[in-house]
């Protein structure tokens, strides 16, 4: 359980070890806090009709904790209610079933924690420079863009120009 002297946690992590949640969620969790809201990302075994035999996760890894630190820092300008923050996302290989990312916020309400971690994965998604390659049963590997992604968005419509 984290201290409730006072102080506000960011805790971010990027790990190739396998992710806990009742580690990112004992973290945040707090005497002063009625609600921790936590969001977890785990690996599916199909996609669009594939089967999916495994994730791998890459990283930038300054470049993506310093982006996950502005999406902290959004998160407490626009909630300033929010006590605790905690990011876990795992790099490397990820099996079927397995947690990807964990996310968890807590603040006195549920309504700013529940808002916090949406913003959280959407943000995530949308600017943090972690990238996916799908693993498939019967087909070549395939390197995965969110559909969030602002750098893909851009890239996109550069070739359409």
């Amino acid at each position: 359980m984290a201290e409730d002297g006072g102080s506000y946690l960011d805790l971010i992590k990027l790990t190739t070890d396998k992710l806990s949640i009742d580690t990112v969620s004992d973290s945040v969790t707090c005497s002063s806090c009625g609600a921790v809201s936590l969001f977890l990302g785990t690996t599916r075994d199909h996609f669009e009709g594939k089967t999916v035999v495994q994730l791998e996760y890459e990283a930038y890894v300054p470049m993506a904790e310093s982006e996950l630190r502005k999406i902290c820092a959004d998160i407490r300008a626009t909630w300033p209610t929010v006590r605790h923050i905690c990011i876990h996302h795992r790099l490397g290989v990820v099996p079927i079933t397995e947690t990807s990312v964990i996310i968890a916020v807590s603040s006195p309400h549920r309504h700013d924690s529940l808002e916090a971690v949406k913003y959280c994965i959407d943000t995530l998604k949308a600017t943090v420079p972690i990238w996916k390659k799908e693993i498939y049963e019967s087909e070549e590997p395939c390197w995965k863009e969110n559909k969030e992604c602002k750098w893909a968005e851009s890239r996109l419509k550069s070739k359409a120009s």
